[in-house]
């Protein structure tokens, strides 16, 4: 079993600011959100937790192992350091996508991603038992995509084919298991899924190279927070790399 806990970390009024009193230079606006990106990776990893930056003014984290008083000091930190502020909005469950949408419930309750009158809105549940399987991360990498891609293509066309592999995972998982899967450089998705076997795993990765011919392998780890998680599932995916195998178990 999984206890998976989510945390939507959505910029208020964003849309707006960038517009006013008159459009931002957009490299303004990019570098304020890799800095608030990273300043959010490095204060939740150093916690053990994972955040991703989907579309940037929107981003996914898994807490499992951060309290509410962390995430309170992560809001006060933004609100200090940063031009905007961020709400907070935090849910647990089995199923990855079911905890993301309390918590994404819990934002939208306290108003419009785009109202002056909502700032630093912060609302949720936390996990108050934990284990060392609660989190269950799958590591997923493309089969030599040095050798298929990036030494034979120029790279807006790798970009491409990266892309539709992880297009085509993104969707299968979350439509298939509620599982939540997340882009992370190079040929890397990384996903926050619930208990699955081996044929679910193989399941997806079929369906890829069906879809979309790209092919992947995949290794899984579980752990207490996502740092362990996460860490198991990367010696896991070196067992692939080693063995020729397509999944492998931490």
């Amino acid at each position: 079993m999984t206890a998976a806990q989510l945390t939507l970390v959505q910029i208020d009024n964003y849309g707006p600011w960038t517009v006013t009193p008159e459009p931002r230079r957009e490299m303004d606006l990019q570098t304020l959100q890799s800095r608030l990106f990273a300043d959010l990776a490095q204060y939740i990893g150093n916690r053990g937790g994972y955040v991703f930056f989907t579309r940037f003014d929107n981003m996914v984290a898994v807490t499992n192992g951060l309290d509410r008083r962390d995430h309170e000091v992560l809001q006060e930190s933004v609100g200090n350091r940063f031009p905007v502020t961020v709400s907070l909005g935090v849910g647990v469950d089995e199923v990855p996508i079911e905890a993301l949408e309390s918590a994404t419930q819990r934002v939208q309750a306290a108003g419009s991603a785009q109202s002056s009158d909502r700032s630093e809105a912060f609302a949720g549940e936390f996990l108050t038992d934990s284990t060392d399987d609660d989190v269950h991360i799958a590591h997923f990498d493309v089969n030599d995509a040095t050798g298929k891609y990036t030494d034979r293509m120029n790279e807006f066309d790798s970009f491409i084919n990266i892309e539709h592999g992880y297009a085509s995972l993104m969707k299968y998982m979350r439509e298939e298991h509620g599982a939540l899967s997340f882009f992370v450089g190079g040929d890397n998705v990384i996903a926050a899924c619930p208990s699955l076997g081996h044929d679910e795993y193989m399941g997806a990765i079929d369906h890829v190279v069906d879809d979309v011919d790209v092919q992947l392998k995949v290794g899984v780890g579980t752990g207490e927070t996502p740092h362990e998680a996460g860490y198991a599932a990367k010696h896991a995916l070196e067992d692939c790399r080693y063995d020729g195998t397509l999944v492998e178990f931490a």
